[in-house]
């Protein structure tokens, strides 16, 4: 049981904070005055790079979304754990419709 509990709590949380952070990169990838934008663009020009506009709304967006994408597969992974002697509930309710 402490296992899973471990994971359901681990997994939640990782799910949680990459779709917040999906949801700010896309923020980043569309409003062109977004803290993180101006952060990456300091950032990439302390390089000396100097990327496009366009390239860099693609490139936020695209991260946006996998990390959208990251979450929801982590939250559907960690849901599907179970410990041992849990069963589905839906089997549970197949299961006593079937003796009753």
């Amino acid at each position: 049981m402490r296992l899973y509990k471990t994971i359901t709590v681990f997994s939640t949380l990782i799910a949680v904070g990459s779709v917040v952070l999906g949801f700010v990169l896309l923020d980043a990838a569309t409003i062109r005055l977004s803290l993180l934008r101006r952060l990456v663009i300091g950032l990439l020009g302390v390089v000396g790079v100097t990327p496009p506009s366009t390239v860099l709304s693609a490139v936020l967006a695209v991260a946006g979304l996998a990390s959208i994408t990251l979450g929801a597969g982590v939250y559907v992974l960690g849901t599907r754990f179970r410990a041992r002697g849990m069963g589905n509930s839906q089997e549970d309710a197949a299961e006593s419709s079937d003796n009753g």
